[in-house]
């Protein structure tokens, strides 16, 4: 199985992460088919998650699951968990 999860980079207590398309049966910092985003949690609001929109929706529709986290992260930065936009 697919997951769309995060991979952590930086260094002690300085985490910065990135948002990968990997095969759910690798280690976490392991080999990844595609990264999509990033995640900076000690940067200002606005500037914590970055992602690529259109990669989002296309790994999600091919089946690849969001972990809990990653979903949380696509709900912040205004996509929902099928990789839609969020419209208000």
């Amino acid at each position: 199985m697919v997951k769309i999860r995060l991979k952590r980079f930086g260094t002690k207590k300085r985490p910065d992460y990135r948002v990968v398309i990997q095969d759910a049966r690798k280690p976490r910092d392991g080999e990844t088919i595609e990264e999509i985003g990033q995640y900076h949690p000690i940067a200002a609001e606005g500037k914590q998650v970055v992602l690529n929109a259109e990669r989002v929706k296309y790994w999600i529709s091919v089946g690849a699951q969001p972990t809990d986290i990653v979903k949380k992260l696509m709900n912040a930065s205004g996509l929902t968990a099928k990789g839609d936009p969020i419209t208000k």
